[in-house]
């Protein structure tokens, strides 16, 4: 024990002073201790941008460690000019309500034929998620976005994402902390506490 407990000649006294000891060493290293995130962020539709911004600027505002590694179609969410659209089709947890008419009509979800034939309906369901968002306050990617930015998330994106669809960085935003790879990624990913695939 060293001289973190004075022995003596009693072993039980002994043994209660070291398990006194290795509690208070664990309870001051649990304090101490910071808690980490990563996350993996592979959509790019306007759905699907929401939970790793949101999840990443909320660990950082309660004080963890956020790391988040855009890859695949999650790299568009760093791109300087975001123009991130939904497509309802083939999303059948995700109803879309007639955006006009009397309140029976407007209570009806749109049928998957009028989605799948309606040319435009990708525009239109995309206009009427932002308009919905807009009206019940929620941040838009942007702003969630500067949160993160702000909060000291860091930002990592796929390098070789980048290289398979031959992506200029230049039209990405500046903040980004490193264009790396898996292998760069998972041994942060492994002392996390908390790892999560979007």
């Amino acid at each position: 024990m060293g001289n973190a407990a004075a022995e003596t000649n009693d072993p039980v006294m002994d043994r209660n002073l070291f398990n006194q000891w290795f509690d208070d060493r664990m309870a001051q290293r649990q304090a101490d201790h910071v808690p980490s995130m990563t996350i993996i962020a592979t959509k790019g539709t306007l759905d699907m941008a929401y939970p790793p911004f949101i999840l990443a600027s909320t660990a950082s505002a309660l004080g963890w460690d956020v790391l988040v590694f855009y890859t695949f179609y999650g790299l568009n969410l760093l791109r300087k000019d975001l123009d991130l659209e939904i497509s309802p089709l083939g999303n059948p947890a995700m109803p879309m309500k007639m955006p006009m008419g009397p309140d029976w009509l407007r209570s009806m979800n749109i049928p998957n034929v009028l989605i799948a034939n309606m040319p435009g309906f990708e525009k239109m369901a995309s206009g009427m998620m932002k308009k919905t968002m807009r009206d019940k306050g929620v941040a838009t990617i942007e702003e969630l976005r500067f949160i993160c930015l702000e909060a000291d998330v860091k930002l990592v994106a796929c390098q070789m994402t980048a290289d398979l669809f031959s992506l200029d960085q230049a039209e990405f935003i500046p903040e980004i902390d490193d264009w790396i790879g898996a292998a760069s990624f998972l041994p942060t990913a492994q002392k996390a506490d908390v790892s999560l695939f979007i």
